[in-house]
């Protein structure tokens, strides 16, 4: 894709290390026609970027673009935040309806997010919004308070920016980049096709907040192949919308493969959700390490999330010294009220929001030093999982340095688990040759739950 194309080099628009490059940048990036603008060596000083159709954008190797953490120069946009469509931030390098977009090299998108993460802290507490860009955003966004939450801190209106985010673009190729200190999700395509991310590195500490390494939400037909991702929330995460706005899109997230990926200390490795709203289907991961992660193979939802989850296959994973590394959680409880409703125990009539889990197959599955438990399979009364298939497979606990069972998934409603075996509740499960090891009870099983082994 870099052969005959324009090349453009960011210093011949005047681009200078040690100042702000960003009109430099904005320059050599609206150039017309196909292009390609490099990025050489060094540390270039930015504030947010637009990529518009048929540029290729080479990060040579030992370059980084840094991006200002100036919360004032990321200016509203209308993207979807949380699942939600809504105006927020801009991200720090967006892509926005584009076909034929590369983002290539060896070099680095540097967020810097420390300024991001510490104010996302503070922001827990506060009510609603206090800043210029957040009240902005609020008179942006006058139903904000209805809209559901996901724990990134909507009720603030302080809606930060991710570090790459291409919104309803097809045909884009990201590969070999390493992006670091994302103030938000690192990677976030949405309403996108035929997109390929590739060797790929993605950093972020894991004390910073809400920082998942690939969010692939509402897309069609996606690769993610040999990428290495250390985070503070979620690895590969797929979604689809949240509650009624992702059910009037109503567009799923479908025909995804995820190949030879690590995942080191994440809160999941590959994870379904929480944002189903438009279904999630057609889903293959195979050939992945997940490394001392929270969680590893990760489906979460609940009510009012919405959305049919199906046809979903892992196979040939490796799972070290996770938490749990097998959860399906129908009662996720990430910034819900404590006391909803959303998580009753008594079956509640099936309404369009009220999500669905069905045919899962996992096989070839080897954890080993599961600190809580081995498996989490939890269902609603109303909508219990069907389907699930676990062959092949190995589980076992570590003999030190356990967790309490109940860090298994973030769940409300639920009573404490009793034991750190395959916990089974509102499920239709089978397993054939399934060895779970390091407990007197391997399996727990708990209302409408019905599990055959062979």
């Amino acid at each position: 894709m870099t052969k005959n194309l324009l090349t453009i080099d960011i210093r011949d628009k005047g681009a200078v290390q040690g100042s702000d490059c960003t009109y430099a940048i904005r320059q050599a990036l609206a150039e017309p026609g196909a292009k390609l603008v490099r990025i050489p060596e060094g540390t270039w000083h930015t504030g947010p970027l637009d990529v518009r159709s048929n540029t290729t954008l080479l990060l040579e190797k030992g370059s980084r673009l840094l991006f200002s953490d100036d919360e004032n120069l990321y200016g509203p946009v209308f993207s979807r935040w949380e699942g939600v469509e809504c105006y927020c931030m801009h991200p720090c390098l967006y892509i926005e309806e584009a076909e034929n977009v590369s983002i290539i090299g060896e070099g680095t998108l540097d967020g810097n997010g420390s300024k991001w993460w510490a104010k996302a802290v503070e922001k827990k507490m506060q009510s609603g919004p206090i800043t210029s860009i957040e009240k902005a955003l609020a008179s942006l966004n006058a139903d904000y308070a209805e809209q559901p939450e996901g724990g990134g801190g909507r009720q603030s209106q302080y809606l930060r920016p991710p570090l790459l985010q291409a919104k309803s673009c097809s045909n884009l190729l990201i590969k070999s980049v390493t992006l670091v200190n994302s103030p938000f999700w690192t990677l976030h395509p949405i309403f996108c096709s035929s997109l390929r991310i590739e060797n790929v590195r993605i950093i972020n500490p894991y004390t910073a907040p809400n920082t998942d390494g690939i969010d692939i939400d509402s897309c069609t037909d996606v690769k993610v192949l040999g990428c290495f991702i250390n985070v503070g929330d979620d690895g590969i995460a797929l979604k689809s919308g949240s509650g009624k706005d992702g059910m009037r899109r109503g567009k799923p997230t479908e025909k995804v493969l995820i190949k030879d990926c690590l995942v080191l200390g994440a809160h999941g490795g590959v994870v379904i959700g929480s944002e189903t709203a438009g279904g999630i289907h057609d889903i293959q991961a195979f050939r992945c390490t997940f490394d001392g992660t929270d969680r590893g193979i990760r489906i979460k939802t609940r009510r009012q999330r919405g959305g049919a989850i199906r046809n979903l296959e892992f196979s040939d994973i490796v799972m070290r010294d996770t938490l749990c590394p097998v959860t399906v959680n129908m009662y996720y409880g990430c910034a819900a009220k404590e006391g909803s409703p959303l998580f009753s125990l008594e079956s509640l009539p099936v309404e369009p929001s009220t999500p669905s889990i069905s045919d899962i197959r996992i096989s070839n599955v080897s954890s080993t030093g599961s600190r809580s438990s081995v498996g989490f399979l939890v269902g609603l009364p109303e909508s219990p999982i069907t389907g699930l298939e676990i062959k092949d497979s190995s589980f076992s606990l570590a003999t030190e340095g356990l967790s309490p069972a109940s860090e298994s998934e973030m769940y409300k409603g639920l009573p404490n688990p009793k034991g750190r075996g395959l916990r089974c509740r509102n499920v239709n499960a089978r397993l054939v040759n399934v060895t779970i090891s390091g407990m007197d009870k391997p399996i727990e099983l708990e209302s409408d739950a019905i599990v055959e082994r062979k």
